[in-house]
């Protein structure tokens, strides 16, 4: 059990994260342009100064009531990560056993509930507050507790004040209504409060107060907020503007920074980037901005914004903030200077181990008998590349469902590529000046390649072990080729989605794989390591190309997937994590819709509370692609998922989280789908696809 250190404020800003901007107390109006485009999403005041309570500049331990926004100020704790741009938050203790008596904790000083109650509500005539875990066990959930616990929480945005309690709460509706009772007569803004619930349980209690306590649901406070901060970060770049569509057509040089209406579906190597629409943290091109390094943002009607307008072109220093972003003119100089701390210092690759020639199991890629797990992942690496090496971990743990797979080794790539001289035309490629000089030669040449592999022969030796291992272990299967290369989740360069996997499929006419398709798809697959995308990311990176080298995993495709989705292992809006949950971002049907829904399309997006009482869930955003009222997964699917994470981030802490020594925050990127091929319809079960560590971790 864990103490709650943010209530409720994940529940709208895991998709939004705004800014604030405060005068003379009060919530501010948005920022203007100011020698520069900048701004934060504020929304003018809703509610009045009343008299003030704590006496200015003097620190208190709490108040028993809020007079004014000076009050709230004083007590109310700044944000600790990102994921509570534009919101101030402040605890709040009824006492059952002292009158109903209200306290308004020093946030700041007392970071969570217990430290305060243990410290200032125990003993002295008091009953004593027991210890930690006792206090959590029985104040988040005993019909008999002693605290009734919640937060109020101001929304910048969308001007709101707000009464939350912890996702996980069982607190019934009567005591849910007693405290926001309590806290609306005791502080000034009362008039203007609102209960917003932080889960879908909490949410349902709620829903039996009526009208005795109003309600805003995430939905509305997320419709306030225009600034949403993903990646923050400052860099020196030249502002350009695009449709999302024409990145197909233009090319983007590593020092601009980008403004598009849409969210792309992919965009190779820029200092920054920002979007008319708001994208989730798991979005394919937010984890690429993780990968680089690049700040990110969304800002409602940002193509079109008059003061970034303004500066087109040019040469700006953009920064974005947990509450605020800023793009200001910068000179040549300052350009140069700033590319020249930032540029790559190069990746070199450990050379590539071309003695393994054998189609393995998953579960014999890894040797684990050293008991060192990463050293045994690094080692798979070098031979089958990431993803096997990762997926070998997987099928051998306890509760994570898999398919049944095997490895190709990375020497079939070399010797193709060796075999049919492409190296050669690479040597070429790289010492003519116009193809290192001009994007759209280096796109045509690229292309070339990769239709010239499409045409390379694959030797016999391969032919005849894929023939033989595919119809003892595979009969009349259609078999997914999937990317596997030692150039993926590098600390240096994750590449995450930077190549292309490809599904060998059954003739229909015979019920046989049609072996030719099989073969295009192995090929297809080793050609996207030759993507104009992914030679831009080596490029940014001083990857020698010649050094990456391709392994694939094998296994049967996903033709009648009901859900696909992504997943993170760890809450990454609490770093300390005090809170601990899963991320979740989930839809209905194939891949293509979850990291980037095209326009209009919806997914769910949620945190999973799987280790606390009742596992809560918060939700974000609901998938528009299911009937209103139900989501994406049912319970069970989701405890399922719960189940396969939890053993995911244990099984892997052993080589990327504090197991191994390290005492950064950690998680695994986790990619899932639900399967009902082999299934009753209707009851899909869960299948792991991969596993790799989360690129933002320790940051």
């Amino acid at each position: 059990m864990s103490e709650w250190l943010r209530i409720g404020v994940l529940a709208s800003v895991l998709l939004a994260l705004f800014g604030c901007s405060e005068s003379d107390g009060n919530p501010a109006a948005p920022a203007g342009p100011g020698g520069g485009a900048g701004g934060t999403g504020g929304a003018p005041a809703v509610v009045q100064e009343g008299t003030c309570e704590l006496p200015a500049g003097v620190e208190s331990d709490f108040a028993t009531r809020i007079g004014c926004r000076a009050d709230f100020d004083a007590l109310a704790s700044l944000p600790l990560d990102q994921s509570i741009p534009g919101a101030r938050s402040g605890k709040v203790v009824l006492d059952q056993q002292d009158g109903d008596k209200i306290y308004f904790q020093n946030s700041t000083k007392y970071a969570i509930h217990y430290e305060f109650a243990s410290t200032h509500l125990s003993g002295n005539g008091r009953p004593f507050v027991e210890d930690l875990a006792t206090f959590n066990s029985g104040q988040y959930s005993s019909p008999e507790r002693r605290f009734i616990l919640g937060a109020i929480t101001y929304y910048e945005g969308p001007g709101t004040w707000t009464l939350e309690m912890a996702p996980y709460d069982t607190a019934s509706s009567a005591m849910m209504t007693k405290l926001y009772e309590a806290v609306k007569s005791h502080t000034y803004f009362g008039p203007a409060l609102a209960f917003h619930p932080t889960s879908e349980s909490v949410a349902l209690e709620a829903a039996k107060a009526g009208a005795a306590m109003p309600t805003v649901s995430t939905t509305e406070l997320y419709r306030g907020i225009d600034y949403q901060p993903l990646n923050l970060g400052s860099v020196v770049g030249r502002l350009r503007f695009f449709n999302a569509a024409e990145l197909a057509s233009k090319y983007v040089d590593f020092q601009d920074i980008v403004v598009l209406d849409e969210i792309p579906n992919d965009i190779t190597v820029v200092s920054g980037m920002i979007t008319d629409e708001f994208q989730t943290p798991l979005s394919h091109v937010n984890v690429l901005a993780v990968n680089r390094k690049t700040p990110n943002m969304g800002l409602r009607g940002a193509s079109q914004n008059p003061a970034l307008r303004a500066l087109e072109g040019q040469w700006v220093k953009f920064t974005v903030g947990a509450f605020e972003y800023s793009v200001v003119p910068a000179t040549d100089a300052e350009a140069a200077a700033d590319w020249e701390a930032r540029r790559p210092k190069g990746v070199a690759l450990p050379a590539l181990n071309l003695d393994e020639r054998s189609l393995k199991n998953v579960e014999d890629i890894v040797d684990e008998s050293s008991g060192e797990l990463l050293q045994g992942i690094k080692t798979a690496i070098l031979a089958y590349g990431a993803k096997t090496a990762h997926y070998s971990i997987l099928a051998k743990t306890e509760g994570v469902p898999v398919r049944k797979a095997f490895g190709v080794p990375i020497y079939y790539y070399v010797q193709f590529m060796e075999d049919n001289g492409f190296y050669d035309q690479i040597d070429q490629m790289l010492a003519d000046p116009t193809f290192v000089n001009d994007p759209a030669v280096r796109d045509q040449r690229l292309k070339k390649l990769r239709d010239d592999m499409m045409l390379g022969a694959v030797s016999q030796e391969l032919q005849d072990l894929l023939r033989a291992k595919l119809d003892t272990d595979f009969p009349k299967t259609s078999m997914r080729f999937r990317t596997s290369t030692n150039s993926e989740d590098l600390d240096g360069f994750p590449c995450a989605g930077c190549y292309e996997s490809h599904t060998g499929r059954i003739d229909k006419a015979t019920g046989e794989l049609d072996w030719p398709d099989v073969l295009d798809a192995l090929r297809e697959t080793w050609a996207s390591i030759w993507l104009f995308r992914t030679f831009e990311e080596r490029r940014y990176h001083s990857i020698d190309h010649k050094s990456v080298g391709m392994g694939l995993l094998v296994h049967h495709n996903f033709p009648e997937e009901e859900a696909n989705g992504v997943a993170i292992t760890a809450n990454p809006f609490d770093p300390l994590q005090l809170q601990p949950g899963f991320y979740v971002n989930v839809q209905f049907g194939g891949a293509s819709e979850v990291v980037h829904p095209p326009p209009g399309i919806t997914t769910d997006n949620f945190v999973y509370y799987f280790n606390e009482p009742g596992q809560p869930t918060t939700y974000t955003s609901h998938s528009n692609l299911v009937p209103e009222g139900q989501t994406v997964l049912t319970r069970r699917q989701i405890y399922d998922l719960g189940v396969a994470l939890d053993a995911i981030h244990q099984r892997f802490s052993k080589a990327y989280g504090p197991g191994a020594g390290n005492n950064d925050w950690y998680a695994m990127d986790v990619e899932f789908k639900y399967d009902d091929e082999d299934s009753t319809p209707g009851d899909a079960k869960l299948i792991v696809k991969q596993a790799r560590p989360y690129p933002g971790r320790g940051k």
